[in-house]
C-alpha cells in the first residue's frame, strides 16, 4: 500500500489527510484508502457516544480515539509555533475537558408545523440538528433542551429563534434572541418558563435588544473563589476545569512578579487568581465587563484595578507597560497585534499569553521572539472536546 493512499494525519479542520495532500471526510490516521475512495478503518476508531455524531455541525472528531485527540490538540499548537520558526521550550501536558463539563453553549430553534426542532446547526449547513442528546454539555444544560423545544413550539414566530445558555453560580442563564412575546398571555408563559424550569435569568430580545425579564437574584460567576456579578452575554472559558488549569499555570509562571497587567481581562478570570500577593490592573474594552470586574474587585480585600480601555485601537504603549513586573494576554481570536508591538518595544521581561487561536497566537509570539523573547512554557488545551478548536497557555522571558 503506498503512502498516498494512507492517513497520516488530521488536518486542522478535521479531515484525515494523505502524505500527498488528499483529504477524506471521517477518515483518522492509521487508515486506508481503497481504489473506489471508500476508507477502510484503522485502530485509532471508536464508537462515537452522541447518536447525532457526523450530522451535528457541533463535533468532528468523536469517532476518534483519547490518545489521537490528544495529540491532535498538541500537534495544532506545536505546528502554529514551528511554522513561525519558534522553538518550543517546556512542552507541558496536553489538557483535554471531559465529557459533559462544557458550560455554555448556543442553540438554534425553530417553530414547525409539528412543534419545534433546536439544536446545533450540520456542518456547512443552515439546517438545524434536533437535539435528543449532548455529551458535551454540562447536565444542566442538556436538560433544558426538551423544555426549550416546548417553548419555542409554543411561542416561536418563523424566524430561528437563538437561544445562549451558560452556567452560573445560580444555574442556567438564558438569553434568547429573534422571539417577540405576544401578548400578556406570552410574556407570562416566559416567566413561568422561567420558573418552572430554575432559571438563574431569562433575557429575551425582541428586536430592540436584550432585555432582562426574570432575575430572582443577582446572577454571579465565581472566579478564583471569588463571586462576580455575571453581565448576559459576557465571555465564559468554556470549562471549569481548563479554567482553573490555565489560571494555576498563570500564578506559577509569574511567581515573584509584584505588579501585573491583565490585558483583555474580561470579568477577571485571570486577574483575581494573580491578585493573590500581588497587585494587578485588568484592562478591558467590553463596558459590561469591565464594571463587573470593579464592582466584584471592590467587594474583595484583593488589589485588583480596573480600567476600561480598547486595547485595540489604544493598546497600553511601551513606557505603561513597562512599569509592570509581568504581563498576562487573553484576546479575542484576532490576536493582539497592536499590544504585542508595544510589550516588544518595552522593558518587559515575562509575558503569559493565553490564545483560542494558535495562528493569531504564533503571529504574535513570533513579534515577542524576535523582540528578544523566548517562549520558555507551552500548554496545549482542548476545551471543546471532540471539535477542531483548540486553546494553549504560553509563557515567554527575556
Amino acid at each position: 500500500m503506498s503512502d498516498t493512499a494512507r492517513i497520516v494525519r488530521l488536518a486542522a479542520k478535521g479531515d484525515g489527510a494523505t502524505a500527498d495532500g488528499q483529504h477524506y471526510k471521517g477518515a483518522l490516521p492509521g487508515d486506508t484508502i481503497a481504489d473506489d475512495g471508500s476508507v477502510m478503518r484503522g485502530p485509532e476508531h471508536v464508537e462515537p457516544l452522541c447518536q447525532h455524531f457526523e450530522r451535528c455541525g457541533g463535533c468532528q472528531l468523536q469517532h476518534a480515539s483519547e490518545d489521537l485527540l490528544r495529540e491532535f490538540v498538541r500537534s495544532r499548537v506545536v505546528n502554529a509555533a514551528e511554522g513561525q520558526g519558534i522553538d518550543v521550550g517546556d512542552l507541558l501536558p496536553t489538557h483535554l475537558s471531559p465529557p459533559e463539563s462544557r458550560r455554555r453553549a448556543t442553540f438554534h430553534a425553530l417553530r414547525t408545523a409539528k412543534g419545534a426542532v433546536i439544536g446545533f446547526r450540520e456542518s456547512g449547513s443552515h439546517k438545524i440538528v434536533d437535539l435528543a442528546e449532548c455529551p458535551v454539555l454540562v447536565p444542566d444544560i442538556t436538560a433544558l433542551i426538551a423544555p426549550l423545544r416546548g417553548f419555542v413550539a409554543a411561542h416561536g414566530g418563523k424566524a430561528p429563534v437563538d437561544i445562549a445558555l451558560a452556567l452560573s453560580d445560580q444555574g442556567v442563564d438564558c438569553s434568547m434572541a429573534n422571539l417577540k412575546l405576544e401578548g400578556l398571555e406570552a410574556t407570562e408563559a416566559a416567566l413561568d418558563f422561567a420558573r418552572d424550569q430554575g432559571l438563574a435569568r431569562l433575557s429575551i430580545d425582541q428586536g430592540y435588544g436584550s432585555e432582562t425579564v426574570w432575575e430572582p437574584e443577582p446572577v454571579s460567576i465565581t472566579l478564583s473563589g471569588l463571586p462576580v456579578p455575571m453581565p448576559t452575554g459576557t465571555f465564559l472559558q468554556a470549562t471549569r476545569d481548563a479554567e482553573a488549569l490555565m489560571v494555576a499555570d498563570a500564578k506559577d509562571w509569574l511567581e515573584g512578579a509584584g505588579v501585573v497587567a491583565d490585558l483583555f481581562s474580561g470579568l477577571g478570570t485571570f486577574a483575581f487568581g494573580l491578585a493573590e500577593g500581588r497587585r494587578v490592573l485588568a484592562v478591558e474594552a467590553e463596558r459590561a465587563a469591565h464594571l463587573a470586574c470593579k464592582v466584584a474587585a471592590a467587594r474583595s480585600p484583593l488589589e485588583v484595578h480596573s480600567l476600561h480601555r480598547d486595547l485595540f485601537r489604544n493598546p497600553l504603549d511601551a513606557k505603561e507597560i513597562s512599569r509592570f513586573g509581568a504581563a498576562l494576554l487573553d484576546p479575542p481570536r484576532a490576536g493582539a497585534r497592536e499590544q504585542v508591538k508595544q510589550i516588544a518595544e518595552s522593558t518587559l521581561e515575562r509575558v503569559v499569553y493565553v490564545s483560542c487561536n494558535p495562528s493569531s497566537w504564533a503571529r504574535d509570539a513570533a513579534r515577542l521572539v524576535e523582540a528578544g523573547f523566548k517562549l520558555a512554557k507551552l500548554r496545549p488545551v482542548g476545551q471543546f472536546r471532540w471539535s477542531t478548536h483548540v486553546e494553549l497557555a504560553s509563557y515567554f522571558t527575556r
